[in-house]
């Protein structure tokens, strides 16, 4: 497999690659991040609660973004080509993220091999060591290990995966093809890369990083669930906000609850914000209008 990634400036050179993020690291970041976040209360019915919305400031550097799995290639054809629309706006979001101060953690689960040597790989492996407040999940699952739905924490995912979503009209097989992140995704001098949670820890203790947004797919899948996932950095006590305009699900709409893709999605971040953390829109960040999917009208990708 021939490898390659982009670094700009200078390529594979870690010292210079070092030099660079650090001039990146000492950005303008006087000025916090605000982000008008939604969350929802739990309650004893079925009903879902009213959004209550607030704004949040946090300084960009004491804010990390991590982006999950949003490899090049995907076994299920309609996840690939929905994360083939999101991969450009999500790209501009982490540039103007990163500009404004805040640490950017690639984390394509199980292909990390492939970045081996790469300054932004080493910055994870080298990172200091830091013990966590609570024993990291171990349990493991698709290549990493996972933190599984909590009964004592969460009610039961509004949407049925246990077809693993497919939305095709042909519905694929399950044999994963991804062996790197999407290349549309930028790696830069002082980003980092790892999949391990362990890994994560690390990089957020050594630069006192306590806010954490979560981005990429997939939502009722592995956002959630990952070392890195919404579920194990809300129980390692880190400030938690997903990108809401920015993920996706696996969801098939021939299963229950039987409603549209989309509104698959959109139930599952309901879910997030009632039981996990809140959400905002890549808006707050970019200052441009939220992503939105070509095709929201739920039909089925046919190949």
């Amino acid at each position: 497999m021939t490898k390659s990634w982009h670094v700009p400036l200078v390529e594979g050179l870690a010292v210079v690659g070092i030099a660079v993020g650090l001039v990146a690291w000492g950005a303008d970041d006087t000025a916090p991040l605000k982000l008008t976040v939604r969350s929802r209360l739990k309650t004893d019915t079925d009903s879902p609660a009213a959004p209550v919305s607030k704004t949040l400031e946090w300084q960009p550097r004491e804010t990390a973004i991590i982006v999950c799995d949003m490899w090049d290639r995907h076994w299920c054809k309609s996840a690939e080509r929905r994360v083939g629309e999101l991969v450009g706006p999500l790209n501009e979001m982490l540039k103007a993220a990163r500009s404004q101060g805040v640490f950017i953690i690639h984390a394509p689960s199980s292909v990390t091999d492939f970045y081996a040597g790469t300054p932004q790989r080493t910055l994870a492996q080298n990172a200091r060591f830091s013990a966590t407040p609570i024993p990291l999940s171990t349990s493991p699952r698709w290549g990493t290990a996972w933190c599984w739905t909590d009964g004592a924490h969460e009610g039961v995912l509004p949407i049925d995966d246990s077809d693993m979503g497919c939305d095709c009209i042909e519905k694929c097989a399950i044999e994963p093809p991804w062996t790197r992140q999407n290349a549309g995704i930028e790696l830069f001098p002082g980003d980092a890369l790892t999949d391990n949670g362990q890994e994560t820890w690390n990089l957020l203790q050594e630069r006192g990083i306590q806010h954490v947004i979560l981005c990429g797919v997939h939502l009722n899948m592995c956002v959630l669930g990952r070392p890195f996932g919404i579920r194990q950095m809300t129980k390692l006590g880190k400030d938690v906000v997903l990108l809401r305009d920015m993920t996706d699900t696996m969801y098939n709409p021939e299963r229950p609850p039987g409603v549209s893709h989309f509104a698959g999605t959109d139930l599952m971040v309901r879910h997030v914000e009632t039981f996990w953390c809140p959400s905002c829109d890549s808006s707050d960040i970019t200052g441009k209008p939220p992503f939105r999917f070509r095709m929201t009208s739920g039909a089925p990708f046919t190949r």
